[in-house]
């Protein structure tokens, strides 16, 4: 009997224990998943699961528009062609840049309000004034060359020197030319050329073609646009004058592809970080149609090289993802004296590299320049983004 008392008292004991440990194993519990749910590694770790892939969302400027903003969700890079590593000579993602500062990155558009930045590009090329007579009794045509107005500015000073080429095409061979104004986007010539020679039936076979480019003194010059007029669809009796827009130039010199770029200012760092997202319908430098792009960043500072970064060479591509970043010095005092040259390369193992095309940005360059730089000004600490159109 009183053995039956103790082992009915041990039972109890066996039973008060083991409510004990599932209690302690319970509280435990609850402990740790409440502290996992304010645990940032925890979070990320999990998110990094279902997040997607950076893409950039293109939306309107919203300064201009309605005050609406998106912004690149997700942390995952872009993938790299094969062989070439994401994130290479230690330069961050520029995702990882965003999340850094705000997390978010402004997408602003350099169109319309309703441009979705993902279409093509239509570069502002300016336009010029010029008038077309005919004289019978001398079998003589007139091209007076008077002016150009908002030319784009090709230097990395800000201007250009623009001067106008003039063909009757078919004929490439026989050209003739105005004189260069010197840093002048609005330049007057008010030049005259005689065609002489011409009877009034061959003159009507010939189309009136005018090329402005920008003097380069010490490389090739740089086209900024084209006009043409077929002369049978002119009344060649009387002297007319004509504003014709600027088209880019239809041997291909005009188009070279358009870059995706963000620009961030950190006025407590005296910093501006140029990230170099990707690149679209880049002109083909090679035999093969193709290009080995990579892209080399400047800064400049009173037309004065300071420091010079590039990404990596992308193998056979076309439209490269690089998303790498490049954080300069860049103090306060010095910001409207700074240029940020952009220069789209094709890598050439047996010869000299190409140039594809380039970006100047700064206070005083092209409009959609001028624009990218003011917004980065507007929105310290905001990765702002961008496409442009590379230029010669």
């Amino acid at each position: 009997m009183y053995l039956n008392r103790e082992e009915g008292g041990s039972k109890g004991s066996v039973s008060l224990s083991v409510f004990l440990v599932s209690l302690a194993v319970t509280v435990c519990a609850v402990w740790l998943v409440a502290l996992c749910g304010v645990c940032g590694w925890c979070q990320r770790k999990l998110g990094k699961r279902n997040k997607p892939g950076v893409e950039a969302a293109d939306t309107p400027d919203s300064a201009r528009a309605r005050g609406e903003k998106k912004a690149i969700k997700g942390n995952k890079p872009a993938n790299s062609p094969k062989g070439q590593p994401p994130d290479a000579d230690g330069h961050s993602s520029v995702t990882d840049l965003a999340n850094s500062l705000t997390g978010d990155m402004v997408m602003l558009s350099p169109g319309s309000e309703d441009d979705d930045g993902e279409g093509p590009i239509s570069e502002k090329l300016g336009r010029i004034q010029f008038s077309i007579g005919y004289s019978f009794q001398n079998t003589t045509l007139t091209v007076k060359v008077l002016r150009g107005q908002e030319l784009p500015a090709k230097d990395f000073s800000g201007t250009s020197d623009p001067f106008v080429k003039i063909y009757l095409l078919p004929d490439k061979k026989h050209k003739l030319e105005t004189k260069v104004k010197r840093k002048n986007l609005n330049p007057h010539w008010n030049e005259t050329f005689l065609f002489e020679g011409f009877p009034y039936e061959k003159v009507r076979e010939r189309t009136l073609y005018l090329q402005v480019l920008d003097y380069d003194r010490f490389s090739r010059n740089d086209p900024i646009g084209e006009v043409s007029i077929p002369l049978n669809k002119v009344e060649l009796g009387q002297i007319k004058t004509f504003w014709k827009e600027l088209k880019p130039c239809s041997d291909g010199s005009g188009r070279r592809g358009d870059l995706l770029v963000s620009l961030c200012y950190n006025p407590t760092a005296n910093t501006i970080t140029v990230n170099i997202i990707k690149a679209r319908n880049l002109k083909a430098m090679d035999i093969g149609g193709t290009s080995d792009p990579y892209v080399k960043v400047w800064l400049m500072h009173k037309d004065k090289r300071v420091e010079k970064k590039k990404t990596v060479t992308m193998k056979r591509c076309l439209n490269p993802v690089f998303n790498e970043s490049f954080p300069f010095d860049v103090p306060a005092h010095v910001l409207r004296e700074t240029t940020i040259i952009i220069t789209v390369m094709d890598k050439d193992r047996l010869s000299r590299n190409d140039v594809i095309g380039k970006i100047y940005l700064s206070w005083k360059s092209g409009p959609g320049e001028v624009k990218h730089w003011k917004d980065m000004l507007a929105r310290p600490r905001t990765n702002v983004a961008q496409w442009h159109a590379l230029k010669a």
